[in-house]
């Protein structure tokens, strides 16, 4: 073959191609190229009387290779090479096991016949890159599995497993022990039968479920759904397979794929694609199979049930024996609803809440791997905490601080043995959310760092490294996106206003709804204890405010909104807005309508332009990672990329300029340019390709 990805070998009769390009036999060019190559060499063989088709190592084909969309198609495309093999005149039977996703899922529904084992994944996340199905899923799958479910499948991107396969047809028979030995006497056993190619395209699509078929899946479709260009363009590629010929609506479909190829969204979210695969840092990961966690609360309860989740063995303590049995029975509820769900089989759930036990002394960490302390948010708390730990754990154990904003290298120095210590930044609830920023402190190990890292992919989460600095990446850009929104609450906006431009915009909360459902108590006791908090008497002082007169949020019931007892969406409260009038009196600020667009663009700028700030000063390593940070922690709209992707979309020529503007109409306070932004608007530069100084460790702003 002129790939060394495809190989070819006869099998009495049995033509098998298998495809072996690691990691997960992507269909790369030549790839494409050298698959073809051996359909004709098979298809023109006449000792030949099938062909099996089979993916090398643990997946059949897990898709396209992402990195080729952000070039012009080259030949031989995708859907040419599979329409060559639904045309053969010998029966083509796709051996599937493991991942069978986009590319791969459409070369079975091009082959003939389908067998596959146990492990089955198959389905079309092209949705979760912008894209559609572009080499005739569209056409082939609702000619298998009928409309409604060809939909739901694409525009939904979760794959489905064997039994799921199996009930919808997409699965002709089910191996058992060696795939490749099962799919060739099977494709033996379709010989002796007497079965012809059985060609998808060939049968008709079937009538609509209903009338509304299409218009009920596109009133299905998510806010961010309909944000993606590509959710409807599945839809229409359906409807026009319902009415054209299968070539023509191929056709069609093609270049509605090109069309979401080309789109920012499309780009952004192959961009966030390409960020969470970045290298672990630098180091030896030391192997972790027991965790302690300091602190019962809900967060640490979240981060043990994590850890059991991913097999760990774990300690949890708290001083307080109250504590400790609310936490414990946090961690029982959650396996045993887990089970009710579905997620987890009875075994499962008991074997998971039996990893986790309790202690109400930090001498029960003696033996474990890792400690993840989880206490109160303040350093004198947290380094009394370490320097226990210090004195406590194992050498070579590493310890590590689930501070939010705190210095890591103070907490560090209580501990005695700074090298062993890195900051761990789970985000609420833990069990939940995937982000985790992983602090590296001046003097962390490179090994604790990458030990750090590995724990957090074990657990399921995205890891980004940043430095130390106050707020670390997500928390620092968060005041100064919160800055913003508090002054044009004091310049004439309502909370709700705020709240509902941003939520256009894609934002998954708006940041006054967030500061309820978190606690506003949080923020303004994180507050009291920053140094560096600008000395302005109009910095979050609507937040603070609210604190002093009672009003903590969901907790109490009183916010920025009101709330019923258990109720979670709150209501405009005219309290609320009279005190924000009151406070702008007292403090001699004139009030003004604002309108949706300067609220999104106040908020987006002030992000963009911390951003560009953690860069210059080493605290983020790369704009993509600032973006990870905040599609991930933060619910910014991931069909925009994150942040610093959107600067470069908005082109940063545009973003100096608007910056500048509010130097003149607002003040220079908060809207002085960095000098790099300020370079690279001048150059044409793009935050993609700055590197950023080397990652540090600092106080203060960094």
């Amino acid at each position: 073959m002129s790939d060394p990805a495809i190989r070819v070998r006869d099998e009495s009769g049995i033509g098998v191609v298998e495809i072996d390009h690691p990691p997960v036999n992507a269909l790369a060019r030549p790839v494409r190229a050298a698959l073809l190559e051996a359909i004709e060499r098979l298809a023109h063989d006449p000792a030949v009387q099938a062909i099996v088709i089979h993916g090398c190592g643990r997946h059949f084909i897990a898709g396209a290779d992402v990195r080729e969309f952000d070039a012009p198609p080259a030949e031989p495309l995708l859907h040419e090479v599979l329409n060559r093999v639904e045309a053969l005149d010998k029966p083509v039977i796709a051996a599937l096991h493991g991942t069978t996703l986009g590319g791969g899922a459409e070369l079975a529904l091009a082959s003939h016949y389908r067998c596959a084992t146990p492990d089955l994944s198959f389905g079309f996340p092209e949705i979760k890159l912008g894209l559609l199905p572009g080499a005739g899923g569209t056409v082939r799958l609702p000619r298998l599995v009928g409309i409604r479910r060809a939909l739901e499948l694409m525009t939904s991107g979760t794959p489905i497993g064997i039994a799921a396969a199996r009930e919808l047809g997409l699965v002709d028979h089910e191996l058992r022990g060696d795939v490749l030995a099962g799919a060739v006497a099977f494709a033996r056993e379709r010989i002796a039968a007497g079965a012809p190619p059985r060609r998808t395209t060939d049968l008709p699509m079937p009538a609509p479920e209903s009338p509304t078929v299409f218009a009920d899946a596109r009133a299905a479709l998510s806010a961010a759904a309909r944000r993606v260009p590509a959710s409807e363009a599945i839809i229409a590629a359906v409807e026009a397979s319902a009415s054209q010929s299968w070539r023509a609506a191929l056709a069609a479909a093609r270049e509605r794929f090109d069309a979401c190829r080309r789109s920012t969204e499309s780009r952004a979210l192959r961009h966030l694609f390409f960020a969470e695969r970045v290298p672990p840092p630098a180091g030896t990961p030391q192997p972790v199979a027991t965790v302690g966690v300091v602190g019962a609360g809900t967060m640490g309860s979240g981060i043990a049930i994590a850890a059991a989740a991913a097999g760990l063995e774990v300690t949890l303590v708290d001083a307080q024996d109250a504590a400790l049995a609310a936490g414990l029975g946090r961690i029982e509820r959650h396996f045993a609803d887990a089970q009710r769900k579905g997620r987890l089989d009875a075994a499962g759930a008991a074997a998971a809440t039996a990893r986790v036990r309790g202690a109400t002394t930090l001498e029960a960490l003696a033996p474990v791997d890792l400690v993840i302390e989880a206490v109160f948010e303040s350093l004198e708390v947290k380094r009394g905490v370490f320097a226990e730990l210090g004195r406590a754990c194992r050498p070579g154990a590493v310890l590590a601080t689930n501070t939010s904003t705190l210095d890591v290298d103070a907490i560090a120095a209580a501990s005695g043995r700074p090298a062993d210590v890195v900051g761990m930044h789970f985000f609420s609830p833990a069990q939940v959310m995937r982000l985790l920023e992983i602090v590296r402190g001046r003097d962390t190990a490179p090994a604790v760092l990458a030990t750090a890292f590995a724990l957090g992919k074990r657990l399921g989460k995205i890891g980004v490294v940043v430095g130390n600095g106050f707020g670390f990446v997500g928390n620092r850009m968060l005041y100064a996106y919160g800055r913003e929104k508090e002054l044009m609450m004091l310049e004439g906006a309502t909370p709700i206003e705020i709240d509902r431009a941003l939520e256009t915009f894609g934002m998954a909360m708006g940041p006054n709804a967030v500061g309820d459902l978190a606690g506003l108590d949080i923020g303004y006791a994180v507050r009291r204890g920053w140094r560096e908090r600008p000395d302005d008497p109009r910095f979050y002082r609507v937040s603070d405010l609210l604190v002093e007169q009672g009003r903590l949020g969901q907790k109490n019931g009183r916010g920025f909104y009101r709330y019923e007892p258990g109720g979670r969406r709150g209501t405009p409260d005219p309290e609320v807005d009279a005190l924000i009038r009151a406070e702008a009196e007292r403090l001699g600020i004139a009030r003004r309508a604002i309108g949706a667009d300067e609220i999104v663009e106040r908020c987006m700028l002030a992000l963009i332009d911390e951003g560009v700030r953690l860069l210059e000063e080493g605290i983020a390593a790369r704009a993509s990672d600032i973006d990870l940070v905040w599609c991930h922690g933060y619910g910014f709209p991931r069909e925009r990329g994150g942040p610093m992707f959107y600067a470069d979309t908005l082109g940063l020529g545009h973003v100096l300029e608007r910056i500048r503007c509010y130097a003149r109409t607002r003040g220079p306070r908060y809207w002085t340019p960095t000098a790099s932004l300020e370079r690279l608007a001048r150059d044409g530069g793009r935050l993609a390709d700055e590197p950023s100084a080397p990652t540090t460790s600092a106080t203060g702003r960094g």
